[in-house]
């Protein structure tokens, strides 16, 4: 997080307007704040002014029936999940908490900090990330002009699709005012088939089979011995949620497609299911342990190979577990100056990828580059984004990449 002086509190759109042509005019650097929850997100960046974003409260819109809904973006994330689940819906893209990852209090985060990050659970694989949900927004960019893009559905063809580029921008580009979102009804029951007595590399594998049957599985993960079961043994976790006759008969059927000679499967009932993925969810297995926390995205394919690399080159792990059919993994490294930044990032490039520093000290943040380094036409383009909202780079300065 960056270094802040005191919060200057935003009420309203017009104060947001007003904080950035202040800072604009006065040369300084605005750090965006909501509940705090992923103040330790990316690089450890300047000292800057904080905008706390914690008084735009208040749901603005919530029609049931047209599965859309409109929050101002300090509404805390617990408080739509709380009413969407009064009528049997949800967040489909399932988000994290990061609480759990910087030791702080759970249910912290804001709807505004949860897409600016684009934070999304193990159901990504299924229903897709944030930005896929994300219908349309409100905010002030960094020119100080207030924007409003999209609206309450989700063909649009009035212009450009701006929520793409805010959504994951961790508030370089835009204070995000208000959001509008797609939600999805909750499935009647969840279950999740265990298959135990494979090693990582074949339950992976196991893993990328289901997800070639037609039995819908919402979320896949393979959990080395002791990550998240006291099982004993390697595991690959498999969800299926719908209606409670049609998880039955899905879970029967991918028992016999996947079923070999010394594979043993359990079945998790509703409540040990939801409890298992939203752990996992919330990279419980690497987050208790004290270490340097690293993202790995790269082809479910190459996932284990990405691992084996750097547990070759000698990189001391302390836990890791594969989530998205082995295609996003979270590891947890002995802490070290460089945060093992060069051997994590050679085993992903080496399979096409990318590999983000979630967790690790100030220090290490300010000299590590925490997001994958871009091709050089990626990070032009990158460049040519910022300056067109914030051309004089004073949102949340230094957070993503060094210069900017």
């Amino acid at each position: 997080m960056p270094f802040t002086c005191a919060t200057l509190e935003i009420r309203d759109e017009a104060d947001a307007v007003d904080a950035i042509c202040a800072a604009n005019a006065k040369g300084d650097y605005c750090a965006i704040v909501g509940g705090g929850s992923k103040s330790g997100l990316g690089r450890y960046a300047p000292q800057a002014q904080a905008l706390s974003t914690a008084a735009l409260t208040g749901v603005t819109l919530y029609e049931p029936n047209e599965l859309v809904l409109s929050a101002r973006a300090g509404v805390p994330l617990s408080e739509i999940e709380a009413l969407l689940d009064q009528h049997g819906q949800q967040l489909a893209f399932e988000p994290m908490d990061y609480g759990l990852l910087f030791r702080a209090e759970a249910g912290g985060a804001t709807i505004g900090g949860v897409i600016a990050v684009n934070a999304a659970g193990p159901r990504r694989i299924k229903a897709g990330a944030a930005r896929d949900h994300l219908l349309g927004f409100r905010c002030v960019t960094g020119r100080g002009e207030l924007v409003k893009s999209g609206g309450r559905v989700m063909k649009n063809v009035t212009g450009y699709d701006l929520s793409k580029l805010v959504c994951g921008s961790y508030g370089t580009l835009a204070l995000l005012t208000e959001l509008t979102l797609k939600v999805l009804p909750k499935p009647q029951t969840e279950c999740t088939l265990l298959a135990i007595g494979a090693d990582e590399a074949e339950s992976l594998a196991l893993l990328r089979r289901a997800t070639a049957t037609p039995c819908e599985p919402s979320a896949l993960a393979m959990l080395p011995a002791g990550a998240a079961l006291a099982l004993g043994a390697d595991a690959a976790a498999i969800r299926l949620e719908g209606p409670a006759i049609s998880v039955t008969a899905r879970r029967d059927d991918l028992v016999g497609r996947l079923e070999r000679c010394g594979l043993r499967f359990e079945t998790l009932d509703e409540y040990d299911s939801q409890a298992l993925w939203r752990g996992l969810r919330d990279a419980a297995p690497v987050a208790a342990k004290v270490g340097q926390v690293w993202r790995m995205s790269v082809a479910p394919s190459e996932g284990f190979a990405v691992v084996e690399r750097i547990r070759r080159a000698g990189a001391p792990m302390l836990a890791h577990f594969y989530d998205w059919a082995g295609g996003l993994i979270w590891l947890c490294l002995e802490t070290a100056p460089d945060a093992h930044a060069d051997v994590v990032r050679r085993a992903v490039d080496a399979s096409g990828g990318h590999a983000t520093l979630i967790r690790a000290s100030a220090e290490a943040r300010a000299t590590v580059d925490v997001f994958h380094p871009q091709p050089a036409a990626l990070a032009a383009l990158t460049r040519r984004v910022k300056a067109s909202f914030d051309p004089a780079h004073i949102l949340e300065r230094g957070r993503m990449r060094a210069e900017f």
